[in-house]
């Protein structure tokens, strides 16, 4: 039955080639869509999206908008439930939506290797620790700046010499670049000495995050500035929220990629059964019942279906992988990544879609009528 089949495929290869290369197109945007939604997930429900929270200004959504005093740390670590507070400023080139957006957060040098999950793949911490404008890049910022360990950088009133690459377990991480708190808050032209964007909370382990957000905003209601206090999770997500809205909506291109890769090979194998109608009226006169000529159109349209959209999907993780992609907006960033759940996905949605799609003309061809066939032939 499979030589059969592979060779029906190959008898027509330019229209086996114009389906496979439409399935596996279809399936490239499927799996970046799918990457883009990975990425929103991992970045509000990560591990420290509901075990730390965001002190940030009241009624400020931009990090240049939002000015709260440093000191105010010393206030947060009275608070029950709070395990330790790392005052953060925050400096982007792009306040609003951008595929190039850079993030700097400055802070205290140990305080960022101790709390945040990175891992220096070149340079070291020593360097980064001790000079004033040393900044370790994440990965994805290196690759898409052409960034190396040595190496000058210079945006907007910013410069820095990378004396570091880092790679990170949130893929979100390597789209920052960190410098201590000092240097950014004395850049020229920032006018930040005393002041930072805002303040990470860590709680521990037995803290209700909730509870400590109202108390933090209560106590710090007496002082010069109104903050607001929330989850990090909760924080990104409403950071990010025109950004989720247009990803939800990317939710249905999803969708649309499928129905188009299963309009194009149910057509295709359509078609194909009714060039060979006088074939499958022979194989019933030799024998081959209705279910096995089902399972011949099946076979093919599954066929073409899995070569064209596990294509695809292997150059969309490709792409992925090399293109080190990311969307952000008000300092906060969505990662595309490549995933082992992405790959699956795409695999089972290729073999799904093509059963799916040679339903139809599996049943013409078992249920042709052999001597109209061969008349009509």
């Amino acid at each position: 039955m499979t030589t059969y089949v592979l060779k029906t495929i190959w008898r027509h290869r330019t229209r086996t080639l114009l389906t496979v290369t439409g399935a596996a197109v279809a399936m490239f945007v499927f799996c970046f869509v799918g990457s883009v939604q990975e990425g929103l997930h991992r970045l509000t429900t990560g591990a420290d999206a509901d075990r730390s929270l965001i002190v940030f200004q009241e009624s400020r959504f931009c990090p240049t908008s939002s000015r709260l005093p440093e000191d105010y740390s010393r206030k947060i670590e009275e608070v029950p439930g709070v395990r330790e507070v790392m005052p953060i400023q925050v400096w982007t080139n792009n306040c609003r939506a951008s595929l190039d957006i850079v993030v700097f957060q400055g802070a205290d040098p140990e305080q960022i290797r101790r709390t945040r999950p990175l891992t220096l793949t070149d340079g070291d911490w020593q360097t980064f620790s001790s000079q004033r404008d040393a900044a370790i890049v994440g990965r994805n910022v290196a690759q898409r700046r052409g960034l190396k360990t040595g190496d000058p950088f210079s945006i907007g009133e910013i410069s820095v010499n990378v004396t570091g690459i880092f790679e990170s377990s949130v893929p979100s991480e390597e789209n920052l670049i960190y410098t201590s708190l000092a240097f950014l808050q004395y850049t020229r032209g920032l006018d930040a000495a005393g002041l930072v964007t805002q303040h990470e909370v860590l709680l521990t382990d037995d803290a209700d995050p909730d509870r400590v957000a109202s108390e933090i905003d209560a106590v710090l209601r007496s002082g010069p500035v109104a903050t607001r206090t929330r989850r990090k999770g909760a924080f990104q997500a409403s950071t990010l929220s025109d950004l989720v809205d247009l990803i939800g909506f990317a939710h249905w291109l999803g969708y649309a990629c499928v129905g188009l890769v299963l309009s194009l090979v149910a057509t295709t194998t359509v078609m194909s059964v009714q060039d060979r109608i006088k074939e499958y009226a022979v194989l019933q006169t030799i024998g081959v019942r209705p279910l096995r000529a089902m399972r011949l159109v099946l076979a093919e349209s599954t066929i073409l279906c899995v070569v064209g959209g596990i294509s695809g999907t292997l150059l969309a993780l490709a792409a992925l992988e090399i293109g080190g992609f990311a969307i952000g907006a008000e300092g906060a960033t969505i990662s595309f990544q490549p995933s082992l759940a992405l790959a699956i996905t795409g695999t089972l949605v290729s073999v799904i879609v093509g059963l799916a799609a040679g339903i139809a003309p599996a049943v013409q061809a078992a249920s042709v009528p052999i001597v109209n066939a061969l008349r009509q032939a």
